[in-house]
């Protein structure tokens, strides 16, 4: 009998060695593109639930009278930096906004701040009917969260009305 040196061994311990490498590689690269897509999931969640806090604002200001902006319910005089991004994300949104309808998959309600801006002077006019009245100009900023609260959205817009 002759003897057996081990060659069809090793080479199936290779073998073995390289699809075990394989199969982690493709694991971490499908949790990897869950994780993908999972976040993106919650982003769109978010700006879903920002942009309908934006309609509700601006569905506020379509009212034939207009609240009076005294700095409480959402309802604020300009704010000094207002248009910057960093002054929301710190912004008590919970103390002084207003809370829009809630809607499903996210955790809770979209909130928004209408901000009363300035009138501009309207140019023109008429002899016949004389000057036309200021235009109001109005800041909505609306906060919206996704799936969970770390996925947030905070979109602006300007009303004219």
């Amino acid at each position: 009998m002759r003897r057996q040196r081990g060659a069809v061994l090793v080479v199936a311990l290779v073998f073995l060695l390289l699809m075990t490498v394989l199969g982690v590689t493709s694991m971490s690269s499908t949790t990897l593109q869950e994780r993908m897509a999972g976040n993106l999931r919650d982003n769109n969640l978010a700006f879903q639930a920002a942009e309908a806090a934006l309609r509700s604002g601006e569905e506020l200001l379509r009212q034939a009278t207009l609240p009076v902006f005294n700095g409480s319910d959402g309802l604020l005089q300009p704010q000094e930096e207002g248009g910057q991004a960093h002054f929301w994300t710190t912004y008590g949104w919970a103390a002084n906004s207003r809370a829009a309808d809630a809607l499903d998959g996210v955790p809770s309600a979209p909130r928004f701040v209408v901000e009363e801006m300035p009138p501009l002077p309207a140019e023109g006019g008429s002899l016949r009917f004389g000057a036309l009245p200021e235009v109001g100009f109005y800041r909505v900023t609306a906060y919206g969260t996704g799936g969970t609260d770390d996925a947030v959205v905070i979109l602006q817009t300007t009303y004219r009305r």
